[in-house]
């Protein structure tokens, strides 16, 4: 069977990469897309697109259904799946297949027997592949403790949960169930002893119908927040030789035991001590597929392609050099990861060898609320770990990425850590070092916040000729002028003093060392204590945001511009809640209502938003005032979500009173 047509049951940055590799093979592309993603990159880049109405994943891509008809209506004679939505739902695989249609994925019955990762550890139990012994909580004690509850279906992080005390289990265990029972549609979930300071690693698997199963290599996936990768790599550095031998016979026993065909890759938590155990087999391609794609130069895609066409699959390739890949995300790690939404204004990263960019935006798109929040992956391949590493931190500190704040500090940062550099990886690494990572940096946001008023005092007087006056204030250029900004997302203001002499080249007023050499609307170059440094401006073109981004070398900033004058009417009441971005309320604590008595730190109202769950908590302990929200309604950020009456106590006795 040659694929002439495939459909990608997926959006976004893996639905682009999968149209990269069909377009190389002359294949045409066929994309779905719901109205949030009428205009989305993945749409504009197939040759046929068919809409999946509505906007939730569960009326569109998660509806297998209209998927299948999708195909069939745009002559498709096969479909990717991707990962996430479909892509490990064996009823959809059958569904594909029935209608006649070429699914480029595993067997059914593979699917089926991973699906749960209960069922899958007993598969591989009898495959010999090492495990962890499983755990009853209801017969958890002190010395089984700490304990991961996981979800027996999906992934991702969904439905999982670590338990220190045996207090917290039983409200952990319910909480895990109910968001797997949300995220999957299965509230069953298991638990396991929690290995402190684990590695991630995994193997990549590729068979095809001749009994050829290759491992390639292994992957370290152990930066990770809330369970979901961030920067991944391979090989995984610093296993020994034995133990990368064991890893990759495991991974083949594995997918021998379910008579795989396609990508696949399994999973592995190895401990401190180098113990390997199995976690699960991911049946599909993964989302770091591209550093394996590096080390041993190959398209999985393609591969996937050939085997999905019935062909065996070639030679097995050697492995040369080290790639390592980050996921850039529209969230704020200082602020626990708080998914971002809104226009992306720019997403320029530099090209250069070793480099590659798989995303599913570019400038000028909308970032919006109901899917991941992953803008882009950037991977570096260079001979060794230390080149790739510096090639990718160097490349994403030169990126122009304005918009939404993002993770991209964080990325560079991580990958300069002294652990990270040595390869002292575990799933515990930000757990660590999360406050150090989002610390204010050593950079230079007054000067930068200069460069941005000069920028403005030439944009601001093109085309004038002559002063400007507000009712009795004379704004005279000559004389020093003050412009107000406030960083973001941090908050710090920066009030910025300059003058505009007759040369008409506005200047910083009584700033000892710095000069200005050129400034125009959008690139300033100033020179700071004898040493030049450039900055480019972008402004954002929403008047009511009135934004300006500033990239200089080593650096990136996004101010917003303020009133001269402080307006003292912009307050919010004390105890208010607010949402902190915009998604759904997904539950309220038992017994909340108006009237009820909370203590500080107390989760109240539960968020869901571009697949992640947030909660609200107490600001203080207090009376509950006031409740706007409840299961079901869509809110905005800032929404006044309710109002905490914080219980100041008696009145302290004084002379005044006693």
């Amino acid at each position: 069977m040659t694929i002439t047509t495939l459909l990608v049951a997926n959006r976004g940055e893996i639905a682009c990469r999968i149209f990269r590799t069909c377009r190389d093979l002359g294949i045409t592309t066929v994309a779905v897309y719901s109205d949030a993603d009428a205009d989305a990159l993945h749409v504009r880049e197939a040759d046929l697109a068919v809409r999946l109405p509505g906007a939730a994943p569960a009326d569109t891509y998660l509806r297998g259904d209209l998927v299948v008809a999708a195909a069939l209506a745009a002559g498709a004679d096969a479909v990717h799946p991707g990962y996430g939505f479909l892509s490990e739902n064996a009823a959809f695989a059958a569904a594909v297949q029935d209608a006649g249609l070429v699914w480029v994925g595993p067997p059914v019955k593979a699917i089926e027997l991973m699906a749960s990762k209960t069922r899958a550890k007993e598969l591989m139990a009898g495959a010999g592949v090492p495990l962890l012994a499983p755990v009853d909580p209801a017969t958890a004690g002190p010395d089984d403790l700490p304990l991961l509850l996981k979800a027996a279906s999906g992934g991702g992080g969904r439905g999982m949960r670590i338990v220190r005390e045996l207090d917290a289990l039983g409200g952990e265990l319910l909480a895990a169930a109910a968001e797997a029972a949300s995220a999957f549609g299965d509230g069953e979930v298991f638990a396991e002893p929690y290995v402190e300071r684990g590695r991630h690693v995994e193997v990549q698997v590729m068979a095809d119908a001749y009994d050829t199963v290759w491992a390639l290599g292994t992957r370290d996936c152990s930066l990770q927040r809330r369970h979901q990768k961030v920067i991944e790599e391979a090989p995984a550095p610093g296993l020994e030789e034995g133990l990368r031998t064991r890893l990759h016979d495991a991974a083949v026993a594995a997918a021998r035991a379910v008579d795989y065909r396609g990508a696949g890759t399994v999973e592995f938590l190895v401990s401190a001590e180098g113990r390997p155990y199995f976690l699960e087999m991911n049946t599909r391609l993964q989302v770091e597929h591209p550093v394996t794609e590096a080390v041993f130069g190959v398209d999985l895609v393609a591969l996937q392609l050939r085997v999905a066409e019935g062909e065996p699959l070639p030679e097995l390739p050697v492995a040369s050099g080290h790639a390592v890949e980050a996921r850039l995300y529209a969230e704020d790690p200082a602020r626990d990861w708080q998914p971002q939404t809104g226009a992306l204004l720019t997403l320029e990263v530099p090209d250069a060898p070793g480099l590659r960019l798989d995303t599913g935006y570019v400038g000028g798109d909308t970032i919006g609320v109901h899917y991941d929040p992953m803008l882009a992956k950037v991977i570096a391949h260079a001979p060794t770990r230390t080149a790739a590493v510096r090639l990718l931190a160097g490349a994403l500190e030169r990126a122009r990425i304005h918009g939404p704040v993002t993770n991209r500090a964080l990325l560079v940062r991580s990958l300069r850590h002294p652990d990270f550099a040595a390869a002292r990886l575990d799933t515990g690494f930000y757990d660590r070092h999360l406050a150090d990572l989002t610390a204010p940096g050593a950079g230079d946001p007054a000067t930068a916040a200069l460069a941005a008023t000069l920028a403005e005092a030439v944009r601001a007087t093109e085309g004038r000729t002559a002063p400007t006056r507000f009712g009795a204030w004379r704004n005279v250029p000559s004389q020093p002028q003050l412009k107000r900004y406030r960083s973001e997302p941090d908050g710090t203001e920066h009030a910025i003093a300059y003058r505009t002499p007759r040369t008409g080249t506005p200047e910083p007023y009584e700033r000892d060392g710095v000069r200005a050499v050129s400034v125009t609307p959008d690139r300033v170059t100033l020179e700071l204590d004898g040493v030049t440094r450039h900055f480019t401006l972008t402004r954002d073109p929403d008047p009511d945001r009135d934004q300006v981004h500033v990239d200089t070398a080593g650096a990136s900033y996004t101010f917003t511009a303020l009133p001269r004058f402080t307006d003292p009417a912009t307050r919010t009441d004390p105890g208010s809640l607010l949402a902190p971005m915009p998604g759904t309320v997904v539950r309220l604590a038992e017994g909340l209502v108006p009237g009820a008595v909370v203590a500080a730190g107390q989760p109240l109202i539960w968020l869901e938003a571009m697949k992640m769950e947030h909660r609200v908590l107490a600001p203080a302990s207090g009376t509950l005032t006031a409740l706007h929200a409840a299961p079901g309604h869509q809110v905005e950020v800032g929404a006044l979500l309710a109002v905490v009456q914080e219980d100041l106590g008696p009145a302290p006795v004084t002379e005044e009173t006693a």
